[in-house]
C-alpha cells in the first residue's frame, strides 16, 4: 500500500518541559481524536500507511517523543519513561483530546498503558502492539543487580554514549539497506519511506538516523513490575494486545501479565514481527477496525 497523498498532513509543536516537541496532525478536527505513538528510535512517519486509512474516521495526532525525529532533544540526556509520559500528558491536555483513543508500538504503546492506568477516565480505546515491556525474569535480573549496580551500569553506559558519533552513512540507499536489516519484512517501498523521514542529512553530505543516541540505555530507577500491574489493573477502556509469531515479544503471551487488564484481548499475527503494523498491515487494519467499532 503506498502512501497516496499527505497534502492534508500539517506538522505543527508544542513544548514540554521547555522542549519544543513535533507532532503531525492529519486533519478532520471534529472527528473523535485518534493518538498514533511510534516506539524506541523510530518517528512519527512510521504511522502513515495506519493514518491514511484511518483519517475519515478519526482526528489523528501523532507526535514525535522527545529525542526522536524532529522532536528536540533532552539537554541532560535524560530519556525517562517518566518524562515519556508526562510529554503525552502534556499533548492530551493542551490538545483538549481526552477521551482519547490511542494506537500504540513496543515502547510508545508500554507509556501508552503507564498513562492509561494513571488516567483511565482519559482513555476510550486502546491498541497496544507489542507494548509490554521486558520480560519478568529480565526485570528480576535488573532488581537482583540492587540500585548500586543499575546505576553503575547505567552511567558506565552513559559514558560510553558520550564518546560515541552517531553513524554515518554516505547515501541514503546505505541507511536504506540498515533499516531493511532490521526488518526484513519491510518491502523496499515501505523501508525508503522510513528512511527517508528517519534521517537527517550532516554537513558533510552523509546521513543520520534523527534518534539522539541516549535514548538507548535502560534507566537506573523506574516502576517495579508490581506498580505497573496496579496500573494495568486500573485501566477501564478496552484494550487490544497486538503481538507478531515472529517477535522476540511473543513469549508474553504466557507470562501471566495479561490476566492484570480487566478489559482486554489479544491477537496474534503470523508471518510477522515486531512491527506487525508495517509487515502485515492490511489484516492489522481489519482487527483495528473492528476493535474501534466495536
Amino acid at each position: 500500500m503506498a502512501i497516496r497523498d499527505c497534502s492534508h498532513l500539517t506538522s505543527r509543536t508544542y513544548v514540554s518541559q521547555r522542549l519544543r516537541l513535533h507532532y503531525v496532525d492529519w486533519g478532520n478536527p471534529d472527528a473523535p481524536p485518534l493518538l498514533l505513538l511510534h516506539g524506541g528510535r523510530d518517528h512519527c512517519r512510521n504511522w502513515d500507511w495506519v493514518a491514511q486509512e484511518l483519517r475519515s474516521d478519526f482526528h489523528i495526532i501523532a507526535p514525535d517523543l522527545r529525542g526522536h525525529g524532529d522532536s528536540q532533544w533532552s539537554p541532560d540526556g535524560s530519556y525517562s519513561a517518566a518524562v515519556h509520559v508526562y510529554d503525552i500528558a502534556q499533548l492530551i491536555h493542551q490538545q483538549q483530546l481526552a477521551p482519547v483513543t490511542i494506537i500504540a508500538h513496543s515502547f510508545g504503546a508500554n507509556l501508552a498503558l503507564r498513562y492509561a492506568g494513571i488516567y483511565p477516565e482519559n482513555v476510550a480505546r486502546l491498541v497496544a502492539i507489542e507494548g509490554l515491556g521486558l520480560p519478568p525474569q529480565f526485570e528480576a535480573k535488573l532488581q537482583e543487580m540492587g540500585i548500586d549496580g543499575r546505576m553503575r551500569r547505567w552511567i558506565d553506559q552513559q559514558r560510553q554514549l558520550a564518546g560515541r558519533q552517531p553513524r554515518r552513512y554516505a547515501t541514503i540507499d546505505e541507511a536504506l539497506a540498515r533499516m531493511q536489516e532490521e526488518n526484513r519484512h519491510l518491502s523496499p517501498d515501505r523501508a525508503r519511506h522510513l528512511t527517508l523521514h528517519g534521517v537527517a542529512q550532516n554537513e558533510d553530505g552523509s546521513y543520520s538516523w534523527k534518534f539522539d543516541n541516549y535514548v538507548r540505555p535502560i534507566s537506573p530507577v523506574d516502576m517495579t513490575l508490581e506498580e505497573m500491574r496496579h496500573l494495568w489493573s486500573r485501566i477501564t477502556c478496552p484494550v487490544l494486545h497486538v503481538y507478531g509469531q515472529e517477535s522476540w515479544a511473543i513469549s508474553h503471551l504466557a507470562d501471566g501479565r495479561m490476566d492484570y487488564f480487566p478489559n482486554a484481548r489479544t491477537v496474534t499475527f503470523e508471518r510477522a514481527g515486531h512491527w506487525v503494523h508495517h509487515d502485515r498491515l492490511d489484516d492489522f487494519l481489519v482487527e483495528a477496525r473492528r476493535f474501534l467499532r466495536e
